[in-house]
């Protein structure tokens, strides 16, 4: 059986290496620290949210309160300045955290509709338990924003959000508001 043809060994050697250039080129690099904990206290928020909506449910109120939603936003800006973060870009990251969270209180108030009752469970009060609550999430969201700002235009920045959000995701409305809540995090030119 005759050989197939040798390619001289430094032709082998460039095309391995050419190889594992693409292969290491296509591969992300390691998530930045910062970004996990940022996740987390998203997230944390979220399952506030589902305390949020049994205080709807039981008062009746409705979910928009844009009143309540223009002094968080405007209350995350002074906190921006403070930090020397861009106002603009944490009113956006502030306005998704909420838009997030009326996602879930809406998904579970349809669930909750169509079964009519909502989960036994206890009721926390809304204004002096849950909403302080809230506030300290809010800082301590803006301090670890600050630790991944730096990472937000990196070229592998959905990658690392994608697989760290993933392992976050409880079930698919609450999946579906972490994406919301976080779907800005990454500035990345396609």
């Amino acid at each position: 059986m005759p050989r197939a043809p040798r390619l001289p060994l430094r032709l082998t050697c460039a095309l391995f290496g050419l190889l594992a250039c693409v292969a290491q080129a296509s591969t992300p690099s390691p998530a930045p620290d910062s970004l996990q904990p940022l996740l987390v206290t998203m997230n944390e928020r979220l399952i506030i949210a589902d305390l949020v909506a049994l205080t709807k449910w039981d008062s009746g109120k409705p979910i928009q309160d844009s009143t309540r939603e223009a002094l968080v936003i405007a209350n995350a800006r002074e906190m921006a300045i403070d930090r020397k973060l861009d106002p603009d870009e944490v009113a956006e990251l502030t306005a998704a955290q909420i838009e997030a969270n009326k996602l879930v209180q809406y998904g579970l108030l349809a669930q909750w509709q169509a079964a009519d009752k909502a989960p036994d469970t206890p009721r926390p009060d809304l204004v002096n338990e849950i909403r302080p609550r809230l506030d300290e999430l809010q800082n301590l969201l803006l301090q670890q924003y600050a630790a991944f700002a730096p990472y937000r235009k990196d070229p592998d920045c959905p990658s690392w959000l994608g697989t760290a959000r993933a392992g976050l995701i409880k079930d698919q409305l609450h999946g579906q508001a972490l994406i919301r809540a976080s779907g800005e995090l990454c500035v990345v030119d396609r």
